[in-house]
């Protein structure tokens, strides 16, 4: 039986908090013999470790480390090969070297990897700048070599030490270090050294923020409710892990089949209500359709037990239920970001194998139904390192943004670490705080249960696309769902990559229509109409109609100027009745944003 929450509202009933998902129950006798505390020494253990390493598990670096090493030395003609490859750049470095000596618009040796902008600027141009730069960018290209196709190494492995060893090389990169950084010397010279005065106070308040628990400098100039999150609306349900917001109408008319949203439960909402330019909530309501979304609740100790079902259950099809009686009779467009699109397909296939048909459409953003390829996110999967996260979170009954942190950041290194710290704590400069970023630090967390079942059944064990995904104890079959869907990949996405969301074609029977944006996960989504520099490629596919590889689909369609998010709605139009009154509001428990966004 459901336990009464001390807000009156429905809590999960609690499961059983110390057996980790999909570990056996304890034999009869092993609590006699005290085996779930020997369990509990080496779960403190790797938390305590986890706090050291941010996150990361040192038995897979080991692993990886190893089977390089063995395999590297083991392959006496690889190191042979390595040996070449390494005389072959010293001569093209040394060549280059005298020929720019004597013409300086000598042709490069090497250009930097597409997105790589630590040499751009033209002071890196110039002796003996562009000597450094150069001798680093084959470095580089070497030690991409030393680290991939070492015969008899698992490609898992192979992508870590890979990815190691080029956070380690990126430490010596020129561009880091004020002395040989051409940008730095010439500030440093115009300021009469007054940037790392600034760099210094900058990295004094980051630092001082940081330890106590406050937020980025400028994310206080964007609030939910106030700068942020700001389109008008009330929340008409709540449970303890959802607050259901329905949007007031702003046309005269409006498309009877409302619209779902499903954020990711590892953010806040708002990401697609940001401010008012960037908010696709408040244009989509412009544009003449009924909008619900779902703000998930910021989960803590007490909800270590929530699962996946709870999420599916309290979630997506609480949310439903409440549409139901506010707009009864009109099917709804589904709508999920990120792994809320995967939570979404996976009650979409659930929803149709019990013949339940109050989807009228699925739109999946960025979102992934096969885990084989997700992209950068698998360095950091595997047995060993899924084990260890269970072990951070066991502690505390939940996963923590500082404990995520590390890995994204690692993940965009240049980006987010090296650049940044050039940039403040060099050139002294601060960078222009926006919405996006503002929202990127409001931080969530993930329940023990949840995450821990999620990267096991869906990266580690890829039930969902192989037909072994359970809900309520029935199997779910993505190929049981018999409604149109739209699905967006974006160009550069680092969490699931394009050619990964692109496999939704492979799992279902239905139409789909495909569209591919430029930008990333986040900034490819968030693109209104209006925004420059912006590009999509869009197409459909019936129902029976071959399937082309995703490189051929991408060279068979060309780009087009502009927002996805304009052929969405008039996909969304195109499957919707005629325009009518807007329906009745739903009851008020709050003006939006509500109040879980709030909570911190």
């Amino acid at each position: 039986m459901a336990q009464t929450h001390p807000k009156g509202v429905a809590k999960p009933a609690q499961k059983d908090a110390r057996v980790a998902p999909g570990r056996p129950a304890a034999a009869p006798g092993d609590e006699i013999l005290g085996i779930e505390a020997f369990q509990a020494m080496d779960r403190m253990r790797e938390a305590l470790v986890g706090q050291l390493t941010g996150g990361m598990s040192p038995g897979s670096l080991m692993m990886a480390h190893f089977d390089w090493a063995f395999h590297l030395a083991s392959a006496p003609g690889k190191r042979m090969e390595l040996g070449v490859k390494a005389g072959r750049k010293w001569q093209r470095l040394l060549a280059w070297l005298w020929s720019s000596a004597m013409d300086p618009n000598a042709p490069k040796v090497i250009e930097p990897l597409p997105g790589d902008r630590r040499f751009a600027d033209q002071a890196w141009a110039r002796p003996p700048f562009n000597w450094m730069s150069q001798a680093f960018l084959l470095q580089q290209q070497w030690l991409h070599n030393v680290t991939h196709e070492v015969p008899g190494m698992t490609r898992h492995h192979e992508n870590v030490i890979s990815f190691v060893a080029k956070q380690m090389l990126d430490v010596f990169s020129p561009s880091n270090n004020p002395l040989t950084n051409p940008e730095v010397i010439a500030r440093t010279w115009g300021t009469g050294g007054m940037n790392f005065v600034n760099g210094w106070k900058n990295l004094v308040e980051d630092q001082s923020r940081l330890a106590t628990g406050q937020p980025a400098v400028g994310t206080e100039a964007f609030v939910p409710g106030v700068t942020v999150a700001t389109t008008p609306g009330t929340v008409v349900f709540r449970n303890h892990l959802i607050e259901l917001i329905q949007y007031g109408p702003a046309t005269d008319r409006v498309h009877p089949e409302p619209v779902l949203i499903v954020p990711a439960w590892i953010m806040k909402y708002y990401i697609l209500d940001l401010s008012p330019e960037n908010s696709l909530v408040r244009w989509l309501v412009g544009q003449g359709h009924t909008v619900f979304a779902i703000s998930w609740r910021n989960p803590d100790a007490g909800d270590r037990d929530l699962g996946m079902d709870d999420y599916r259950n309290l979630g997506v099809m609480a949310a439903l239920d409440a549409i139901n009686a506010i707009v009864p009779g009109e099917k709804v467009h589904g709508a999920g970001y990120c792994l809320g699109g995967t939570l979404l397909a996976i009650a979409a296939a659930a929803m149709a194998g019990q013949r339940d048909e109050r989807l009228v459409s699925l739109t999946l953003l960025a979102a992934q139904v096969d885990f084989t390829e997700p992209g950068e996110l698998a360095l950091f999967i595997d047995p060993s390192q899924q084990h260890f996260i269970e072990s951070m979170m066991w502690n505390r009954g939940y996963l923590s943004a500082d404990q995520m942190a590390g890995a994204f950041q690692l993940l965009r290194s240049n980006d987010l670490v090296w650049s940044r710290m050039v940039r403040e704590y060099m050139m002294g400069e601060r960078a222009q705080m926006n919405d996006l970023m503002a929202w990127n630090a409001d931080s969530t967390r993930m329940p023990y249960r949840m995450h821990a079942e999620y990267l096991r059944r869906l990266y580690l064990e890829n039930e969902l696309s192989s037909g072994r995904f359970t809900a309520g104890g029935r199997p779910v079959l993505l190929q049981n769902i018999r409604v149109p869907i739209f699905a967006v990949g974006t160009e550069r996405d680092h969490v699931a990559p394009w050619t990964s969301v692109y496999k939704i074609h492979q799992f279902t029977d239905c139409e789909v229509t495909f569209a591919l944006t430029s930008g990333g996960h986040n900034a490819g989504i968030v693109s209104p109409p209006g925004h420059p520099r912006r590009r999509y490629r869009v197409s459909t596919r019936t129902h029976g109609a071959p399937l082309l590889p995703a490189r051929d689909w991408q060279e068979a369609n060309a780009a087009l100027e502009g927002s996805w998010w304009t052929p969405w709605q008039h996909w969304l139009a195109a499957r919707s009745t005629a325009p009518a009154v807007p329906p009745a509001m739903g009851v008020a428990l709050a003006d939006a944003p509500g109040s879980y966004v709030l909570q911190k």
